[in-house]
């Protein structure tokens, strides 16, 4: 796989958990208990991301990168995913699982939100 760093980046935010789930066969990262990636395959068994975006941001992007396309069994409208043999650039990817981490996060009460960024300095 071209991005091997993906695992290794969505673990390094804050408060992140990733877990198997075996009915989609694909690693979830999560934070706060909600989702913010999902990597798995298509139906035509090719590795995927798939990220939570800014709707006008998703649909620039999906303009830009032919491997980068509505969210697959997602809300087509805040998910994109990436097809992991294509051609995105790493930074473009990186700045994906950057807003949908933050997105995510910030979709949480302020409690939680708190306690997620109190953990990471402690």
């Amino acid at each position: 796989m071209k991005y091997e760093w993906i695992d290794k980046y969505c673990m390094s935010k804050a408060g992140v958990e990733k877990d198997f789930k075996i009915e989609w066969d694909a690693i979830r990262y999560l934070v706060g208990r909600k989702m913010f990636a999902m990597q798995g395959e298509d139906k035509d068994k090719k590795t995927i991301i798939t990220l939570k975006c800014e709707p006008s941001f998703g649909q620039f992007l999906r303009e830009q990168y032919q491997h980068i396309v509505a969210g697959y069994y997602m809300n087509k409208q805040h998910w994109n995913s990436v097809y992991l043999d294509g051609d995105v650039p790493d930074d473009i990817l990186k700045q994906m699982i950057d807003m949908s981490y933050q997105l995510v996060l910030n979709s949480l009460s302020k409690k939680i939100q708190k306690k997620i960024i109190v953990s990471q300095y402690s």
